[in-house]
């Protein structure tokens, strides 16, 4: 199981249940990795998506308490332990968490790799993603070159988790 995400230098990632930035590139990239594999979700971050409909060309697992909620396109689950079974047997590298941010903190420890673009800035922020350069474990594998799309600078790095939890 894997992490994507898009953080600023606080480790911010959204605010009042928005993206704090919205890089173009980045979107391709999150695009290109996921596309085709399974996406794992929050119910708020489902909300957020154009219509609140699934993503296409990949098979959505929302995890919600809701017990009235099933939208159309996606797979239910009420708990982390019933979503991780549903997990079973897939390799990690199908398996995308893509947030929110209860959702990343409560399957953190379960992922082998996180996908973190950093962006140069500082914004307000009222949702936090865990700063993996101060978790044990986490430790970077690849950095891209700085890159700068509309002012602002961004840089991909990607993270391996040397403990996970087995799923």
């Amino acid at each position: 199981m894997q992490i994507i995400v898009n953080v600023t230098e606080n480790w911010g990632i959204g605010r009042e249940d928005r993206l704090l930035v919205s890089i173009p590139a980045d979107l391709r990239r999150f695009r290109q990795l996921t596309e085709g594999h399974t996406v794992i979700l929050g119910r708020k971050t489902l909300a957020t998506f154009p219509g609140g409909r699934p993503l296409k060309n990949r098979r959505n697992l929302v995890l919600s308490r809701d017990p009235d909620f099933a939208p159309a396109g996606a797979e239910v689950y009420r708990s982390v332990p019933a979503l991780l079974a549903a997990c079973r047997g897939l390799p990690d590298d199908d398996l995308w968490v893509i947030g929110g941010a209860s959702l990343y903190e409560q399957l953190l420890p379960y992922c082998t790799a996180a996908r973190v673009t950093k962006t140069a800035c500082t914004l307000p922020a009222d949702r936090f993603f865990p700063n993996l350069d101060a978790l044990p474990g986490w430790t970077v594998s690849a950095r891209s070159p700085v890159q700068e799309s509309d002012g602002l600078a961004f840089q991909y790095v990607d993270y391996v988790n040397a403990n996970p939890l087995p799923r």
